[in-house]
């Protein structure tokens, strides 16, 4: 009878051991008729990325077996999110659809589609603290707010040497910048491939302060209020490449006067924008060769030139 009890006992205890291991699993799944009281296992999918997140480990993977709107959610650890396959949807009104909030995390998000159903509070993807972040093939549309909301993607971190991938993505119909840097302290290191922006209020891309951005083979296109790329202050600086500036206010504009962001120009276009092709306050533009400028408001040239190596 002892050994019959002694067994139980270790019984017991192993599964308490094994229970929390199992509520973290390094993959769950989510599904469009999942239930949040699963353990987001393949066969037993959990609803929403919220609840997946909370049983899925550091450094996991978060999976989609079927269309679906999944919900906002909060990302504090170092996980991936990828919709590859299905339609991963997070359809938000008035609050924000990402938000990433986790000292040294480094977070992926995959394939997903975010949006704000024009609200006018949220925003689509909002980093408050990180490492690193990478936006793969994510398009954001319809987030209708101002001031701090209505934006696509805003970095608002305070460490030093944070990074920020944005690639294969689009972005429309944002009443505030699509793309908004604007860390307080520290610094971003951000880098844009392949993006597109277009159909919005204010800048697609604006980085206000203390970040170096590399634009690359882009579309930045009917802004109306304001530029394909706007830099604030002397903190801010830019290299574009290879992109199209087109049907906005303005190209390129350096805003604040006083501040001297710099930005460098290579193989874009910069077209049919209403106000200015680049307008400078008191910062630099240098072109690197083979720019087009032309068709604009105001056909400005950069304020040097150099040679490429």
């Amino acid at each position: 009878m002892m050994t019959s009890f002694i067994k139980l006992c270790i019984a017991a205890i192993l599964l308490a051991v094994a229970s929390p291991a199992f509520a973290q699993a390094t993959r769950t799944w989510v599904s469009g008729v999942g239930d949040d009281v699963n353990p987001c296992s393949r066969t037993a999918p959990c609803k929403t990325f919220a609840a997946a997140i909370s049983k899925t480990a550091n450094n996991g993977e978060i999976n989609v077996l079927d269309s679906g709107g999944f919900g906002a959610v909060t990302i504090t650890k170092s996980i991936t999110i990828d919709g590859a396959g299905p339609h991963a949807s997070i359809l938000v009104a008035g609050q924000n659809g990402v938000t990433i909030n986790g000292a040294g995390i480094t977070v992926n998000l995959r394939n997903l589609s975010i949006n704000g159903v024009n609200a006018t509070f949220g925003n689509g993807i909002r980093i408050l603290q990180a490492a690193a972040v990478n936006i793969d093939n994510v398009n954001i549309m319809n987030f209708a707010g101002t001031g701090t909301n209505g934006r696509a993607i805003t970095i608002e971190t305070s460490t030093t040497a944070v990074r920020v991938n944005v690639s294969n993505s689009s972005i429309y119909n944002m009443e505030n910048h699509a793309i908004h840097s604007a860390p307080p302290a520290g610094n971003v290191i951000l880098v844009v491939d392949n993006v597109r922006i277009a159909r919005g209020a204010l800048a697609a891309i604006n980085l206000q302060q203390l970040t170096a951005a590399s634009i690359h083979r882009s579309a930045l296109t009917n802004n109306r209020n304001a530029a394909g790329v706007r830099l604030e202050q002397s903190t801010a600086t830019a290299t574009i490449s290879d992109s199209l500036l087109a049907n906005n206010a303005a190209g390129v504009t350096l805003a604040t006067p006083g501040q001297t962001p710099a930005v460098f120009l290579y193989g874009n276009t910069i077209t049919g924008n209403t106000v200015a092709a680049l307008q400078n306050g008191s910062g630099t533009v240098t072109s690197l060769g083979n720019n087009i400028i032309r068709g604009n408001a105001g056909n400005q040239a950069p304020t040097a030139t150099i040679a490429t190596q």
